[in-house]
This record gives C-alpha cells, structure tokens and sequence, in this order.
C-alpha cells in the first residue's frame, strides 16, 4: 500500500470501538492488481478502502452515519489508470464481435421499421431522408458517449461492467461534491423511463395487433354482422392470450417465440418490399417537404424506431472484446449504419409508393383481397405479439426488484397478480388511445427523447465536470452537450403536444 493511501485512511476518524479489540478483528483476502498478487487486511481498513453499499455501488455515506466511507471516487488518477475493468470481467459465455453485431441488428431492427413510411409523410420524400440519417446520426453518437462514459466510470470504480442505470448512478457519484446526493434519483430516473418506455411499446403493439388482424377479418366478414367491428374489441380478444404468454417468467422459455417472430418477421418484410417495388410512381409526385408544423410527429417516429440504447449495455457487457464496440471502425458503427440504411429505404420507398395514404404501420396499405397481402399482415400481427412478452420481461424485472420486499412469503402469488395487472393497464391504455401513428410518436418524444438524447449527454457532462480539461477546449464537451439536450427537450415538448393533439382530435 502506498503512503498516499496510509496517510489518507490514517486521516478517516474511527469510531473508538475499533480499538477495543483488534485480535477479534477478521482478515479478508484482497486481490492487489499492482502486485499481480493476493493479500491480506484487516477488515475495517478494506471497508473504508472500497465503502459499498449492499447493491455494491459506491457511497459516500451510510444512513445515519457521520463516519465518511469513501473517498470522493475518481480523484485518485494513479489508481485509476492501474485498473483495467475488462481484465476482470468474469463471463461464462463472452460474445464475439460477429456474436455482438447480430444482436445488436436483432434489438433494433423491431416494428418501428413499419412506421417510417409514415415518417416520411409528416416530413417529405427527400427532407425525410436526409433527416432519418440525421437522428440515426445523432442517436448514434448518443450511444458512444454512453458506452465511453460507462468505460470511464469503470476505471474510476474499478468495477468490470457497468449497466445503463448504474452508469448513470455512479457518475452523479464520481461527479462534483453538489451532484453526489443525486445519484440515486439518476439511476431510479433512467429505470423508470426506461420502464415507461417498454410498457408504451407494449401498448403500441396491442394497437399493431388488433389493427391487422381487424383487416384481414373485415374482409372475410363482408355482409355480415362481425364486418367493421370497432377495433378495441379486437383488443379485447387478445387478453387471455397476452395474459398467458407473459405469465412465463423465464426468459429461456421465451426464447422459441423470439425465433418465431424473426422468422415471420423477416418473410414479411420480404414480401412489404415485393409489393412496394411494383408500379412504383416518380419522386416528383411526391412532397419534397412536407412543413415544420409536421416535423414533430416525424421526430416522435424516427427516434421510436431508431433508438435501441435499452439493449446496448448489455451487449457491451458481454462482449469478450468490449474495446470493439465503439471506435472506428466499431461493432456499433457497422450496425447501426446497417439499421439506419435500411429504415430510411423502408421509409422513403414506401411513402414514395403510397403517398398521402400511408397508414401507421406499412403493412395496412398492402392489398386487403390478395392472399398474400392477408398473409404478411396475420404473420407480423403474430410476431409482434410474441415480441409484446419480449418487450415486458424487462420492465416486469424492474417493477418487481422494487417492490419484492412487500409480500412477505406470497411472493409468487404476488408477482403473478402484478404480471397481470400490467397487461390489464397497457391493455387499457391501448383501448384509450386506438389510433396507430400519433401514439407512436408519443411514445418516442416523450420517452426516447430522455433515455436516447437527454441521459447521456448529461451523464457525460457530471462525469468529466472537474476532471482536469475534462470538458475539452474551451469546454467544448459542455456546449455540445447543452446542444444535444437542448434538443431533446426541444423535441420531447414538440412532439409530445403534436401528437396529444392529434390523439385528442382522433
């Protein structure tokens, strides 16, 4: 140990008790990254050293205690260059590069790509186009600020991985003294909008569900009482199912529905461009622009379909060479040039097909008397019902790691009802609002907006705050980032008050 650390922790007040008998005192082994070696310490001298709390993140305090169990993290430069957080990463099942690039294409590519047609329609053919890469680009570069924060924030810890949420409680942590109470506030805050995030998907595929399958049943029920019934019955009949299959609490039992539905998925999308490139019209029948009162509902959309940050942690977590993730060239470049590519010509060569009347979702404008139109809008309905128990795994996880403690021994029970309360509320929720597009749009403004744009930049801007030029030249680092979540709320406030309008006038 080095004198700085013995003058430091020879500083910390101890309480008098801890004197009283030292031989009592347990010896816990400690691994010494600079020696390469093990050894041992007293156990009061390795809880002031690594202070943490029982969910193992660092805290300058435990409640009701005056004794300090931490130094402020991150100060110490020396140590924090002697550890490297991807040395010490403990996985049974690394991913490769290959590995990491297809599940980062599966996590993203979900069933915003059928809305970017409507996309287009709120911003215009070629305006549509060049701003599809521009918030591609844009949440793109959100994405490597978080994961590069997250590396940062790991050296500094010297914890091997870190999560979205955990990110950004340690960097209210290691940030300046006046953001350190905060930090549990963050991590609830991306929790919770992340939680808020994934329950609104499921409410938009509740609507996604009913509306294809209502299609497909008005055809066949021409002249007779069950033509045109009114979609939320359609929901209706979707609750025993949605109830059943998100009863399920293991994820590996989940695992088939995930291959079905990128199966039916992926036949559909063949079969949408099949259809979108017969008898396509010229681009100049279209609008170029479609006007800055409709700019909103298209941010809402694009950033919908576009932001995947929910998934990229993870894959980060678990990559056996995490450095390749971000970078140039980079895992996440790759894909997400592949993502961005493929959801703007999705956009624009539907919009360009169907003009005006495109429908919130690409596969409502397929043919309603051709069997094989029939087909894509029953096998997306199926995939993006599977996609629904997908979609809660997560939120349900979150939800009941905060509220488990309550129930005593009836936990089970308790879960159970709670799994299916959820269901019941997004079920509700989607009966509210049955309208396709602007509930998207909500969904992405309202959500997205914080956890694509507004999270990092801020999680960036409280790690690097005091750190010497972490802000860069002339605090570059801040102005950017005060762009970035100026544009967020920008969006956010825009596109949530368009699409709550439209919801209303619908």
């Amino acid at each position: 140990m080095s004198k700085k650390h013995l003058h430091n922790q020879a500083a910390i007040p101890l309480a008098p008790a801890v004197f009283k008998k030292p031989q009592m005192r347990p010896m816990i082994a400690e691994y010494d990254p600079k020696k390469k070696g093990v050894r041992t310490d007293l156990s009061d001298v390795v809880m002031v050293k690594y202070k943490v709390d029982p969910n193992e993140i660092p805290v300058e305090q435990q409640a009701g205690s005056t004794l300090p169990l931490m130094e402020i993290p991150g100060r110490d430069i020396e140590a924090d260059e002697d550890y490297n957080p991807f040395e010490h990463r403990k996985l049974a099942h690394p991913t490769s590069d290959l590995d990491t690039l297809i599940h980062l294409l599966k996590g993203s590519l979900g069933s915003g790509i059928l809305a970017m047609p409507m996309a287009f329609l709120h911003a215009g053919l070629y305006v549509g186009l060049f701003a599809t890469f521009l918030v591609g680009g844009i949440c793109t570069y959100c994405v490597h600020v978080l994961v590069k924060t997250a590396h940062e924030l790991c050296h500094r810890m010297q914890k091997p991985s870190l999560g979205f949420a955990e990110t950004a409680e340690a960097a209210f942590l290691a940030g300046p003294p006046a953001a350190h109470k905060f930090s549990r506030l963050a991590k609830a805050m991306v929790n919770w909008f992340l939680v808020v995030d994934l329950l609104g998907c499921c409410c938009v595929y509740i609507v996604f569900v009913a509306t294809n399958v209502k299609q497909v049943a008005d055809f066949y029920a021409k002249g007779t009482e069950w033509h045109d019934m009114d979609v939320r019955l359609y929901m209706l009949a979707t609750l025993p199912f949605l109830i059943l299959i998100n009863l399920i609490r293991n994820l590996k039992y989940l695992a088939p529905f995930s291959m079905i539905a990128n199966l039916l998925v992926g036949c559909g999308m063949g079969i949408t461009f099949y259809y979108l490139f017969q008898e396509m019209p010229e681009s100049s029948v279209r609008e170029n622009f479609a006007g800055f009162d409709k700019l909103p509902t298209f941010f809402g959309t694009a950033i919908f379909a576009l932001e995947g940050i929910g998934v990229v942690m993870p894959l980060e977590n678990n990559m056996k060479t995490p450095t390749h993730f971000i970078g140039c060239p980079s895992v996440l470049n790759i894909g997400m040039f592949f993502v961005v590519s493929l959801y703007a010509t999705t956009g624009f060569f539907g919009y360009l097909k169907y003009g005006p009347d495109t429908q919130g979702s690409i596969t409502l404008n397929l043919p309603q008397d051709e069997l094989l139109g029939q087909s894509v809008k029953l096998m997306i309905a199926v995939a993006i019902f599977f996609t629904y128990s997908l979609q809660f795994y997560v939120p349900m996880e979150i939800i009941w790691k905060n509220v488990r403690h309550l129930f005593g021994a009836r936990k089970n029970l308790a879960e159970y009802s709670i799994r299916i309360g959820i269901v019941l509320m997004t079920l509700g929720i989607a009966i509210a609002i049955p309208k396709l597009s602007p509930f998207i749009s909500l969904v992405g403004a309202v959500c997205l907006s914080f956890l694509g744009l507004i999270f990092p930049a801020v999680i960036e801007t409280v790690t690097f705050w005091d750190r010497p030029n972490g802000l860069g030249f002339c605090k570059w680092v801040l102005w950017k980032n005060m762009f970035l979540i100026s544009f967020g709320i920008l969006g956010f406030l825009t596109g949530s008050y368009v699409s709550i309008l439209e919801i209303i006038n619908g």
